[in-house]
């Protein structure tokens, strides 16, 4: 038995029904969604969504790196994205520490991560509004790209929209 015998199996079940062989990589609806890797969180489908439409970028606390700026780019040229909403959520591991909490807590493992940033959310609507700020004035993406941001609340389901 290995520590990958149950998804392996949950792989071999889902290609009985795999219907998605005539999709292609560029996003039907011209979405990206940058959201939080956190397990609860089920972004196509919480936003009406299905397989295709959209690509999904998730971190850590939904922030805007600059993995994720790199992504975004990509994500327009090649692959149709022409809006992008970010969302991160409510009761997110990240709004919970601060980076210095997260070295201690490696080191405690004997792990050094102090050259890592992690990102983390001290007030989530104002690091909502930042990131959408990054993603509105990047020199790498259009100017006219729609942005948008949203909270998603993991106890209701409900997106709430932030405005700059």
């Amino acid at each position: 038995m290995t520590a990958f015998d149950d998804v392996l199996a949950g792989n071999r079940k889902f290609t009985r029904k795999f219907a998605h062989s005539g999709l292609t990589g560029r996003a039907a609806r011209g979405l990206a969604v940058v959201t939080c890797m956190d397990s609860r969180i089920d972004p196509l489908g919480l936003l009406g969504l299905k397989a295709g439409d959209a690509k999904i970028l998730r971190n850590a606390g939904a922030r805007v790196t600059d993995d994720v700026q790199r992504t975004l780019v990509l994500a327009v040229y090649l692959l149709g994205v022409r809006r992008v909403l970010v969302m991160p959520h409510t009761d997110c591991g990240m709004t919970k520490v601060s980076d210095d909490d997260v070295h201690r807590m490696a080191a405690e493992h004997g792990v050094d991560t102090r050259s890592l940033e992690f990102h983390t959310v001290p007030d989530q609507s104002e690091a909502l509004r930042h990131d959408l700020v990054r993603v509105r004035t990047s020199p790498f993406l259009p100017p006219d790209l729609p942005v948008g941001g949203a909270i998603y609340d993991v106890h209701t389901g409900r997106l709430m929209p932030v405005e700059l």
